[in-house]
């Protein structure tokens, strides 16, 4: 879409150009005739016709340069003004002939762009960041239970997603963010989605009730099918899956098997993925089945949020 954008562009421009100056469209037609006899008689290996050639291509180079000038239109006014100028708006690279195509870093940001649109987080992502983190938001009083205070725990779930975010280039992660409503299992997964994002790496956010609306709207062939089958494309090939509310569904053979199939894939896949729940570790292995659960317990960093509901202070 960007190439086509920029190929109308620049037909347009030309067309602005020859509307100025009436010779320049002859010049172009002349010096493509003049290109193709040229490529022709190198062919032929005729030496003569070859320089006459040249001379008349180098006297109409000459003779569009000057009206190009004296018409006040830049020379690069005829060029196609593309997005990224390393792909030319095609998305792919060829560094040599006939060797392959990679993936152009434009295509990749397009792709992130697009998922962040699929997560619908643009908007809330501006406030909730790592930027706007308020540590005194959390109670200073130490739980006697859990041998700290809200304040010190947040201070290092803090640190743990800081650290996700840091060394994710390098190291593969998951982490299982667990504790009741309202002790900013959410605002960090906000927090971790918006830095991975600008470090270039692509974010796919879903609440878990979506994910297995997706899941049934593609397997069930509903209306939206196609569309759901793209996002859950997006599911696997996400760098990082952020996987809110975990265990605010239904639970039942169906969600247990859409579920498995997911943490089990990006994890043979090497692909991170975050997911917070209200539920505590031994209620979520009863949830869900012994091969789900074990897949949590082994390559999972489980992280406990404790305290009171800040949405409530703030």
């Amino acid at each position: 879409m960007a190439r086509e954008r920029a190929e109308e562009l620049h037909a347009a421009r030309r067309e602005e150009a020859y509307k100025k100056a009436p010779r320049l469209k002859e010049i172009d037609k002349s010096l493509g005739e003049t290109g193709l006899s040229l490529a022709r008689l190198a062919l032929a290996g005729d030496t003569e016709a070859i320089e006459k050639a040249r001379a008349t291509s180098d006297a109409l180079k000459t003779e569009r340069l000057s009206l190009l000038a004296k018409k006040r239109i830049n020379k690069n006014y005829f060029s196609p003004v593309y997005n990224c100028e390393n792909c030319a708006d095609t998305g792919y690279i060829t560094h040599s002939l006939g060797g392959p195509a990679i993936a152009c870093s434009c295509l990749k940001q397009r792709l992130i762009d697009e998922y962040y649109s699929l997560s619908n987080m643009r908007e809330v992502l501006r406030d909730e960041n790592f930027d706007n983190f308020d540590i005194r938001l959390f109670n200073t009083q130490i739980i006697e239970k859990e041998g700290l205070s809200p304040q010190a725990n947040m201070e290092t779930n803090y640190r743990i997603a800081i650290s996700f975010v840091q060394n994710f280039d390098d190291e593969f992660q998951n982490l299982l963010l667990y504790g009741e409503t309202g002790l900013g299992k959410t605002f960090i997964c906000h927090c971790i989605a918006k830095a991975v994002l600008d470090a270039g790496f692509t974010v796919l956010y879903l609440t878990a009730p979506r994910l297995f609306k997706l899941v049934q709207a593609q397997q069930f062939r509903r209306e939206n099918a196609e569309s759901a089958e793209e996002q859950l494309d997006a599911v696997q090939d996400a760098d990082v899956l952020i996987l809110d509310d975990l265990g605010a569904e239904f639970s039942n053979t169906f969600t247990d098997s859409a579920l498995f199939d997911v943490i089990n894939q990006r994890l043979l896949d090497g692909r991170s993925t975050v997911i917070s729940t209200n539920l505590p570790p031994d209620e979520l292995m009863e949830q869900y089945t012994e091969r789900i659960a074990s897949r949590f317990a082994g390559y999972y960093k489980m992280i406990k949020f404790i305290g009171d509901d800040i949405r409530i202070k703030k």
